[in-house]
């Protein structure tokens, strides 16, 4: 799992106390709606990956791919979760989806460690869309739209999502993007 830095920490905790509010209108990005741009991005890096055929165009989309996911579960783990439990009566739909990104966690350090001529190389990353796929769909049909009925602040956390991710993708090499190319 990952921890968050003390800076984070209180970011956490203002988003918490932020998000008690019904202000949903304010600037700055919904989380959901920022959330589900990432999900789009992914699938759309998968199926760029499965339609490519030179082993330069997969490991680059695979790194894209892999990139993408880990800045995504981070912020999810490190801003999204704990303040969605403050709001959420089903702990149970939080820590399933804490279980899908360790797994995913997996698959991805081993596909980073491939080259795409290795034997496995493709299973992997189609087995890491597999899961991926399951685990935004359960977000997208079950906790996204359980969250969208409580006071969590959306636009409050939105903002923290975001701004987390460009410190990230500054962090991890991605640049300020996430744009699919």
């Amino acid at each position: 799992m990952v921890t968050a830095t003390p800076s984070t920490s209180k970011k956490t905790v203002g988003a918490r106390k932020t998000a008690a509010g019904k202000s949903r209108t304010g600037r700055g990005p919904d989380a959901v709606a920022l959330l589900e741009a990432d999900h789009r991005a992914v699938e759309k890096l998968f199926a760029q990956f499965e339609k490519a055929r030179d082993t330069d165009r997969k490991k680059v989309l695979a790194e894209k791919i892999c990139l993408e996911l880990k800045i995504h579960t981070q912020i999810e783990e490190e801003i999204f979760y704990p303040t969605s439990r403050d709001f959420l009566d089903d702990e149970d739909i939080v820590d399933e989806a804490v279980v899908e990104h360790a797994a995913a966690k997996e698959l991805i350090a081993e596909i980073e460690t491939m080259q795409p001529s290795e034997e496995l190389y493709d299973a992997k990353v189609t087995v890491l869309k597999e899961q991926i796929e399951h685990h935004v769909e359960e977000e997208e049909t079950e906790y996204f739209p359980k969250l969208q009925k409580t006071d969590m602040d959306m636009k409050a956390v939105g903002v923290m999502l975001k701004a987390r991710k460009g410190e990230l993708m500054g962090q991890m090499g991605g640049g300020q993007g996430g744009a699919v190319q």
